[in-house]
Formats: structure tokens, C-alpha cells, sequence
């Protein structure tokens, strides 16, 4: 497990370097690069680290802690999760280092008729690959615990954990088929033109409901660890598990709303998909109302009175208590720029500008990954067996990512309105119509130089942990309902009913674009090889 979180926050933070890196390159405050070939590097370096390896890496040591802490068993089958964990690794660095050499800038969502070197998707591949295997392995381990518990309610940190794993296996099939039976033909030779807009659609099948495969950790952290933490309940054991299964359902057959201005697939199942794009939207409040009637049961049982008196109650100076306002206020600002691209109409305003950086940043860079700084916070001691005592640094660590991130996005939405393209190298901040944009762009350079001082704050609180004297931590427990779940309905109980409609409804939603842009003639374009004379 501490193999896992350990490469997947060195990930990170080369990921962030590179990030901060890139805003300062495109600002004002230096001369336009001379070869902005370099800044295209570093976009598709931290975009697959940030998007594949460190989420990856987080959900599945993430996963095998609750294993051994929810289900009360050793870990069944050790040397499968050792093999996964060397695949994802030896994956990030098959793909990493044709991206470093600059054959493979192709950017993290692969751009065809732009094709990389082969290795880059091999790489990706074999991420992937080892990923399945955590999936096999918590789908084992459940399958193990039910024989020895017949009948049991399974404990809610595994079912969300197995929603979790079951989504990332039928979503990251899209991109497999893409890279695998569309762009490595083309990678290796074999074929000369690539299915530019089919290899689109297969993308978008993982492209939108990959967000929620990084959002289970963060959201199993909402139910599980939050409560325990500042003292208080979970209000619905119940609720949390609708939830779940509801993002398990819902976060697939919406992928095409990336591609409302993508003329390859008609105007009906884009508003098909932009319906369902708005039903993501159902678990996401059912998860703020329950875990802040959570947060409102802690503040109660601590003294807390009236409308509001509740809140000044709060242990706010509890790192998991300012991680979790912290990642709802995010999530708010977030979800509410998710409302202008899921709409088809105002998506045209703000498609491929820096608004879409903006909230995809304040969704995964903020909500997503300060809940997992908080996980990790909370889970260190217990596989360590040294306590994490830097409680005052963790909150300044917390208190400088909030603030970062705010920094770094809101001049990214203001930007975006005025029409800056996301992902180019320069501008002529010079150029009258441009030169609005230059102190907002600034500003998110230093939003940016926030993040990092943060991120390595982050990563010295952990280190520091190592050093700390050897205890026995006390027995790990997940936060426990108000009321007792008791007897649970099957579908509540298992994910039989959950995964066939996942499967149906993303066939339905997408059988139809795929089939037909399959049947076309002619579709295919040359491919544009990446770092060739």
C-alpha cells in the first residue's frame, strides 16, 4: 500500500512541476519560448501522470487498505497486487520516456490523425493492465469475505470500493480499444490513416467517466473517514450507497458532451448524452445533503445549537474537518462551470478556452485531490505505525492548496470568457486584444507557485512521518451510521442489477454513433506521425 501512494505522489509531484512550469512559460513574464514543441512535451507528461498514474495508483492502495480494514481479512492474493503495481510502473516509464524524447506529443487525450511513438501506448496499456488486476483482486477478495459471511451486509468502504473498481474496468475499455485496434496499427506501421472521429467517440467513452473513477476515493473519504474524524456520524448508510450506485450507473453514457462540436456524431445523441449528463448531478447532491447533515450531527454532538451555531462547534482546527469544506466549496465552483459545457448550447462560448481548464482543475486538482492529501493523512499512521504530529503544517498545507487553486482557476474562467484558447504556447500579450488577459494569466502563475509550495509541504509531512518514534495506532475504524443499516435490500447489497444497466445504457448510448461511423466509407485520414523529419 505505502508502495503504491509513494509512486503515486512522486507522479504528482513531477506532474505539478510541470504544470507550474507550463503557466510560466505561456505568461507574460517571459519572453515567448523558442521552442514551443518543449511546452507540448510537458502538457502531455503532466497530463498522463496526473490522469492515469496518480489516480490510478491512489485507488488501488486505497483499495487494498480496505480489504484488510473493512473486511477484517489479509489481502488474498498479494503477488497479483505486486504484479499489478510493477505493470503500472513499468508502464509509466515505457510511456514516459518517448514522451521525453518528444515522439509522443500527442497530449494525454492522444489527438489522432496525431500518432505518437508505439511505446507511449504500450505504456498506457500496461497501466491499465495492471489496473485490471486490482479490479480482479477486490472482486476476489469480496467473493472470498461473502463465503466466510454469508449473508452479511458487506461494509459500506468496500462496496463503494468495488463501485469504484467495476467503473474504471468498463470505462477505460474505450480508450484500450481505441489505442489498441485504432492508433497502435498506425503506431507500428501497419496502417498509414487512422478513423479520426471514431477514435474520438471510443476516447470519450472513458474521456468524462474516468473524472468519477478519481472522484471514488475522494467520495469514499466523504462517507467513511469524515464523520469518524471530526467526532460525529454518518447520517445514511443507506443514501451512501444509493450514491454509489448511481455514479456507477450515470458516469458512463455521458462522454459525448466532449464532443458537441465534433460533427462526426448527430445532434440527437448529443442531447441524449447531455441529458444524462445532467442525471450525474443526482448523486452529487444526495452526497452533499448527507454528508453535511454528517458534519452538522458532529457539530451537534459537540454543543452546537440553533440554525447555525453548529458550525462554530466544529473541530476546525481537525485537518479532515477543513479538507472537507475545502473540497465541497471546489466541487461547488466546479460543478457549477460543469453546468455551462454540459449544455449544448452554451458549450459553444467556452469550448477549448481556458474556461475548460479552469474547471477541470477545480474539479480533480481541488475536490479530488485534497480529499486524497486527507486520506492520506488519516491512513499514514496505520501503515506506518508512526503518527503524523505536524497537525498545524497540515493545515497550513491545506490552507495553501485551497487557496492556490483559486488562484490558479478563476483567472482561467475570466480568460476562458474572453476567449484565451487552452493549450498554446505563447501569446502576444502585446496585441491590444489581448492585453486584458495578461494580469489574469499572471495571477495564475502564482496560484500555480502556491500549489507547489504546497505539494511539497505535502510530501515533507509524510516524510517526517517516517522519522516519527514506533506506537501501536489504535484499531482503525470507518465512520458508523446514525442508525444501524440492518437488514439491506439485495440491490443495496450487490451490484448484479447496477452493472447491467451500466452496460445497457452505455450501449444504448453509444452502440448507435459507433455502429454507424464503423459502417462509413471513407472516414479514415492520413496520420500525422509526432517527431518525424
Amino acid at each position: 500500500m505505502l508502495a503504491h501512494f509513494w509512486v503515486a505522489f512522486a507522479a504528482f509531484l513531477g506532474a505539478l512541476v510541470l504544470g507550474e512550469w507550463q503557466m510560466y512559460i505561456r505568461s507574460p513574464l517571459r519572453a515567448w519560448i523558442g521552442a514551443p514543441e518543449l511546452y507540448y512535451r510537458a502538457v502531455t507528461a503532466h497530463g498522463s501522470a496526473m490522469g492515469y498514474v496518480f489516480p490510478t495508483l491512489v485507488a488501488m492502495g486505497f483499495g487494498y487498505a480496505i480489504v484488510e480494514l473493512a473486511l477484517k481479512q489479509p489481502l488474498a492474493g498479494r503477488r497479483w497486487a505486486w504484479t499489478g503495481f510493477f505493470l503500472v510502473v513499468l508502464g509509466t516509464v515505457t510511456a514516459m520516456v518517448p514522451v521525453s524524447l518528444g515522439l509522443a506529443t500527442v497530449l494525454y487525450t492522444f489527438y489522432p490523425p496525431l500518432v505518437g511513438n508505439a511505446f507511449y501506448y504500450i505504456g498506457l496499456v500496461l497501466v491499465v493492465a495492471g489496473s485490471w488486476i486490482w479490479v480482479a483482486l477486490m472482486s476476489f477478495n469480496l467473493r472470498l469475505w461473502r463465503r466466510e459471511n454469508p449473508g452479511a451486509t458487506v461494509p459500506l468502504p468496500m462496496f463503494a470500493n468495488l463501485a469504484g473498481a467495476y467503473l474504471w474496468a468498463w470505462t477505460s475499455l474505450g480508450a484500450a480499444i481505441e489505442i489498441l485496434f485504432l492508433i497502435l496499427p498506425v503506431a507500428l506501421g501497419f496502417k498509414a490513416s487512422i478513423d479520426a472521429g471514431l477514435a474520438r467517440v471510443f476516447f470519450s467513452w472513458t474521456l468524462h467517466a474516468i473524472v468519477y473513477f478519481w472522484l471514488m476515493p475522494a467520495y469514499i473519504a466523504y462517507y467513511t473517514l469524515v464523520p469518524r474524524a471530526i467526532g460525529g456520524r454518518l447520517y445514511s448508510d443507506k443514501m451512501a450507497r444509493i450514491s454509489f450506485v448511481l455514479f456507477l450507473v450515470f458516469s458512463m453514457p455521458i462522454g459525448v458532451h466532449h464532443l458537441f462540436q465534433d460533427p462526426q456524431v448527430g445532434a440527437g445523441m448529443k442531447f441524449l448524452h447531455a441529458v444524462f449528463t445532467g442525471m450525474v448531478s443526482v448523486p452529487t447532491l444526495l452526497t452533499i445533503f448527507t454528508i453535511t447533515a454528517s458534519v452538522e450531527i458532529a457539530g451537534r454532538l459537540r454543543g452546537g445549537t440553533g440554525v447555525v451555531g453548529w458550525v462554530k462547534r466544529l473541530p476546525w482546527k481537525n485537518p479532515m474537518m477543513l479538507a472537507i469544506a475545502f473540497s465541497f466549496v471546489l466541487l461547488g465552483f466546479g460543478g457549477a462551470g460543469g453546468l455551462i459545457n454540459m449544455s449544448y448550447q452554451l458549450d459553444f462560448a467556452v469550448h477549448n478556452t481556458q474556461w475548460i481548464t479552469g474547471h477541470f482543475h477545480l474539479i480533480f486538482g481541488g475536490a479530488i485531490v485534497i480529499m486524497y492529501f486527507a486520506l492520506a493523512y488519516d491512513l499514514w499512521p496505520h501503515l506506518t505505525g508512526r503518527p503524523l504530529a505536524a497537525s498545524r503544517l497540515m493545515r497550513i498545507q491545506l490552507w495553501l492548496w485551497f487557496t492556490g487553486m483559486i488562484v490558479l482557476t478563476f483567472p482561467w474562467h475570466l480568460t476562458g470568457i474572453l476567449g484565451m484558447p487552452r493549450r498554446m504556447a505563447y501569446f502576444d500579450y502585446a496585441h491590444p486584444a489581448l492585453a486584458p488577459q495578461a494580469l489574469p494569466v499572471i495571477l495564475s502563475v502564482c496560484g500555480g507557485l502556491v500549489l507547489v509550495v504546497s505539494g511539497f509541504l505535502f510530501i515533507l509531512i509524510l516524510l517526517r512521518g517516517h522519522r516519527g518514534a514506533q506506537v501501536a495506532p489504535p484499531a482503525f475504524r470507518f465512520s458508523l451510521p446514525v442508525h444501524a443499516a440492518g437488514v439491506l435490500p439485495p440491490a443495496l447489497n450487490g451490484f448484479r442489477l447496477w452493472l447491467a444497466l451500466m452496460v445497457g445504457l452505455s450501449l444504448v448510448n453509444y452502440g448507435y454513433p459507433i455502429a454507424q461511423l464503423m459502417m462509413l466509407e471513407q472516414t479514415s485520414v492520413p496520420a500525422v506521425p509526432v517527431g518525424a523529419p
